[in-house]
């Protein structure tokens, strides 16, 4: 396996338009290369009869039903509201014309 240089982390960080002080540069390295050394390891896990997937636990969908259920009445939402107009909230601009 090759390492990541210091160099291609400086170059990075470039791109990125990050500044790396020297220490952090060579801290970085050392850093992603022990990331690197891990993932050599988890070539050695047998998956052999381990299905592929996305999610350690099954995940359905956490929506609740879209069904039609009462709400609060107009008149009492706009009763604590600092202004109103015509049963619509009056805010101020926030764009010019």
């Amino acid at each position: 396996m090759s390492g990541i240089t210091k160099e291609q982390v400086e170059h990075v960080a470039d791109l990125a338009r990050l500044n790396l002080s020297d220490e952090e540069a060579e801290k970085y390295t050392i850093q992603l290369n022990d990331i690197l050394t891990f993932f050599e390891k988890l070539k050695d896990v047998d998956t052999t009869n381990v299905e592929p997937t996305s999610h350690v636990m099954p995940i359905y969908n956490v929506m609740r039903e879209d069904e039609n259920r009462p709400s609060v009445k107009r008149e009492e939402a706009l009763k604590n509201a600092p202004d109103h107009d015509e049963g619509h909230f009056k805010v101020p601009a926030v764009m010019e014309e």
